[in-house]
């Protein structure tokens, strides 16, 4: 029978659990701040009087955290109770470097850590949705695939290399958060030209530039090697019409767009494909 724990219960955690509950499960939880296991107690989860007791008897165990030191921290603190051979999961997003180095360290001991990011929400966490990351032994993927796909909807190994699922962790994360401030220069191209973030949005009703994003990357990674599609003078051309039409609006991608045209376009990059801006 399978029994889980969840060590974190702050958004995302106490998404999982409920889910888990939902499904009939009765999660053994731990949480730094114990008043917040209470809603989920409440529905019939258990509550671990430490991160040792919250693991004792579980076939597998969930870490949802802040950062790397919480991580290193609970898990010393779950050793004494964890059984042998079961996965300690860690869904936290996390330092790739640390990562790396903390799967070797606890394997060797014996411990097996699996290193999980996951892009999910909490309504994603709730809904068992979303994207989880899985890096390591490819017999650990395939032994937990149908485990973590109950949790996520979508599980994908990335690989043996351990901190490759961190790595990707952060690359994703990068892409909303640059995704996030192309859009605010967005509406600040449509506050200087006196359009509504309402009639400025609806453009992305039938324009789906993320459905671009692969060829974007490999236009990015191939940068300056192959025939131009649309040169890089065109695409300053405009840049410049874009700063110009958002006049005095605050604009936190743009700037620095153009400032990388003009450098590519004074080292006589001016006739290359556009994305040759990006390259180092």
């Amino acid at each position: 029978m399978t029994t889980i724990a969840i060590l974190g219960t702050g958004l995302l955690g106490a998404g999982m659990a409920e889910n888990l509950l939902q499904k009939g499960h009765r999660p053994r939880l731990w949480n730094r701040t114990a008043d917040k296991l209470a809603p989920l107690t409440a529905r019939g989860a258990l509550a671990g009087k430490n991160p040792a007791d919250a693991v004792a008897g579980a076939t597998h165990v969930h870490l949802v955290l802040s950062e790397d030191h919480a991580v290193d921290a609970v898990i010393e603190a779950l050793r004494p109770g964890l059984a042998s051979g079961a996965p300690v999961i860690d869904h936290s997003t996390n330092d790739p470097a640390l990562v790396a180095a903390r799967f070797s360290r606890l394997r060797q001991a014996g411990v097996r850590y699996v290193p999980a990011p996951v892009f999910m929400s909490p309504q994603n966490a709730r809904e068992a949705s979303g994207l989880m990351l899985l890096a390591g032994p490819k017999a650990d993927a395939d032994a937990l695939q149908d485990h973590l796909a109950a949790m996520t909807g979508k599980v994908f190994w990335v690989g043996e290399r351990p901190d490759l699922a961190a790595v990707h962790k952060l690359a994703g994360n990068s892409v909303f958060f640059a995704m996030a401030s192309a859009m605010a220069d967005v509406l600040a191209i449509g506050r200087g030209a006196g359009v509504t973030a309402e009639q400025m949005l609806a453009l992305f009703d039938v324009f789906k530039p993320g459905a671009a994003l692969p060829f974007l990357g490999q236009r990015v990674a191939k940068a300056g090697t192959g025939a131009a599609s649309f040169e890089l003078t065109m695409a300053r051309k405009d840049a410049r019409l874009m700063h110009q039409t958002a006049g005095k609006e605050r604009l936190l991608v743009l700037p620095s767009v153009i400032a990388a045209m003009d450098q590519a376009i004074a080292k006589g990059l001016g006739q290359a494909d556009y994305a040759v801006f990006t390259k180092p």
